[in-house]
């Protein structure tokens, strides 16, 4: 089949329920349906052998290109070869019109023309379901209603305008010449609880694609980023909503699991959950870009999710609200580039993150400043939240991270409480919240700030630190001054970030997360890099130096403007879970940060003696 697509080599489709991933090979090699967390029918980014595969394009070489159709999720890709031009273009339909027929429940269309000369197609159709562990599944021939897939409670349908064939191994093939205007449909439909729907092909397949690239438009119209990074932010936006489960509102932080953040090492999770620790600046970004609408439904979101498991908030929840502790390896699977164990499940829904409390009431913080309305046991809800976190914010705790070495005191962990804490009082000052108990939120708050300025704070390296009374830094400290808790001029910041740079910086514009990262052979992380520089658009540095870092780290994108969970730092691809909504909503917040900083510039910053910013 070829050598093995990298991470950087994918680009998404998806319709707000599921996603796909496409390879520049025109390789379809990765498919969950009917929800992001459930198994592949695809999975070759996985295993390439036994994944499972849906592959159109030439046979052959090819210099291939491609984009987005512009301001929408429809992929398009050019295939030139000797003899021609060959184009690709691959979606699944948005369901956002009234239509004249009905609509496929899920459903993923592939339109392949011949835009010069004439070109030779290869189709393989090798669906592998539940991960690849079902070799050789069973394809019926339905004549003109197509290609029959049946799996526990799943029904899958391909059908098609040119002649497949089984092949001995497993799967379907096809091989035909297309002459310059000649194109083929393929459509591939899914249902698990309603009678199939197979939509007609040929001019309805067109109809299809007019009307999902007009839902992505009318949808990205609503941006209201106006700055100079137009392009990037609404690709970020773009991929914000297609990770975006439409019927509860969960934004699930990656569409796929065990990409692995090390090539070749074990380092590979299950992201294809909502995680708490991401709430707060997913919903900045949102409202920050003028989508009322969906930060409110995160946020609702999340208050539903919390609901069962209060007073105690759990690490992550699936896109209905419920909480997955199980993990299991998939030991039949090889791992994308022989990276193992291949994981489902992610045992970090057991760990105790106290950093989340801080995330979740900022993000209420956030719709309540806006207008929006809280019920009445939200309220109590909140008030709960609240006085856990008196009761147990001085515990060890896993942290932002979730590392499996065991609990320690972190720094960033209290950073939350205390912002937890805050904005209780600020939404009980706005009359939001009434009822709670002040003069004990207020004693825990004073508490918490004397404990991270005083044990958080190392005097001889004149930098707060990762954990309390230690000698170690790590990226997210700077997002001590995006809460609020300190200034980013202030000499404490300022020293911070100065030791951030010198210990975790990776060239002008990378950072890793910690200072361990590089011995475990991790990139530098995504979202990190574009905190750098949002620190430094927010008064941290000059503006021209934020501009020049968040100018860099845009360089590392791939070809259609998406970024994984990290970054090669000798190269720059991407590892990790791909794409990473949290790396996204990172550039969104540091594209925001700039933006208003450029709109009220101040005069050229010169950092000042210690001795004299002390005073």
């Amino acid at each position: 089949m070829g050598r093995e697509a990298r991470i950087h080599d994918y680009a998404i489709i998806g319709d707000g329920r599921s996603t796909a991933l496409v390879s520049r090979r025109g390789a379809l090699d990765w498919l969950c349906w009917p929800r992001f967390d459930c198994a592949s029918l695809f999975g070759a980014v996985l295993d390439e052998e036994r994944g499972g595969t849906w592959r159109v394009g030439p046979p052959g070489p090819a210099r291939v290109e491609r984009a987005y159709l512009e301001d929408t999720n429809v992929l398009c890709t050019r295939f030139h070869v000797e003899g021609g031009t060959l184009e690709v273009v691959d979606l699944m339909p948005m369901r956002d019109e009234p239509v004249g027929h009905v609509v496929a429940e899920h459903q993923v269309l592939r339109c392949v023309s011949c835009e010069r000369g004439e070109v030779e197609v290869e189709v393989l159709y090798d669906p592998r379901p539940e991960y690849g562990r079902v070799k050789r599944p069973r394809l019926e021939d339905g004549g003109r209603l197509g290609w029959r897939l049946e799996h526990e409670r799943l029904l899958v349908t391909l059908r098609a305008d040119v002649d497949l064939r089984p092949r001995p191994e497993g799967g379907l093939y096809a091989r035909f010449r297309l002459r310059a205007g000649e194109r083929r449909h393929f459509s591939l439909t899914a249902t698990d609880d309603a009678p199939a729907v197979l939509p007609p092909l040929g001019d309805f397949t067109r109809e299809y694609v007019e009307r999902t690239t007009r839902a992505w438009r009318k949808w990205l119209g609503r941006c209201q980023y106006d700055g100079p990074y137009q392009r990037e932010v609404r690709r970020s936006a773009l991929v914000l909503k297609t990770l975006t489960f439409g019927p509860s509102g969960a934004v699930v932080a990656a569409p796929t699991t065990s990409l692995p953040e090390v090539l070749g090492g074990s380092a590979n999770w299950d992201y294809r959950y909502c995680w708490v620790r991401d709430s707060a600046l997913t919903a900045r970004a949102l409202f920050g870009l003028g989508y009322e609408d969906e930060a409110e439904a995160f946020v609702t979101w999340l208050l539903r999710a919390s609901w069962l498991t209060q007073p105690r908030m759990k690490t992550f929840y699936d896109v209905y609200g419920r909480v997955r502790e199980k993990e299991r390896e998939l030991p039949w699977l090889r791992g994308h580039a022989g990276s193992r164990p291949v994981r489902v499940g992610n045992l970090a829904a057991s760990q105790l993150q106290l950093d989340s409390y801080g995330e979740v009431i900022d993000a209420v913080a956030h719709l309540a400043r806006r207008g929006g309305h809280l019920d009445r046991e939200e309220l109590k809800m909140l008030r709960r939240f609240g006085e856990y976190v008196t009761e147990v914010w001085d515990q060890p705790d896993e942290g932002i991270w979730e590392p499996r070495t065991g609990r320690r005191r972190h720094t960033f962990s209290r950073l939350m409480c205390w912002a937890a804490l805050d904005r209780l009082l600020e939404l009980h000052q706005l009359r939001t919240l009434p009822g709670i108990p002040v003069e004990r939120f207020v004693e825990h708050r004073e508490r918490l700030r004397l404990e991270i300025e005083t044990r958080g704070w190392n005097q001889r390296l004149r930098s707060y630190v990762k954990e309390l009374d230690g000698d170690e830094v790590e990226a997210d400290l700077l997002l001590m001054a995006w809460y609020g808790f300190e200034n980013a001029r202030s000499w404490r910041m300022q020293g911070t970030h100065a030791l951030i740079e010198e210990r975790l910086g990776v060239g002008d514009e990378l950072l890793y997360r910690g200072e361990s990262s590089p011995e475990r052979g991790e990139g530098a992380f995504g979202i990190c890099c574009f905190w750098r520089a949002e620190f430094l658009a927010r008064g941290g540095g000059p503006f021209e130096k934020a501009e020049e870092v968040f100018h860099r780290v845009l360089r590392h994108a791939n070809d259609v403007g998406l970024f994984g969970e990290e970054l090669e730092p000798e190269t720059g691809e991407a590892r990790g879970n791909f794409p990473q909504a949290f790396t996204h909503v990172g550039l969104i917040s540091a594209a925001l940060a700039l933006e208003e900083a450029r709109r009220h510039r101040q005069p050229v910053w010169r950092p000042r003696r210690w001795e004299e910013a002390r005073t």
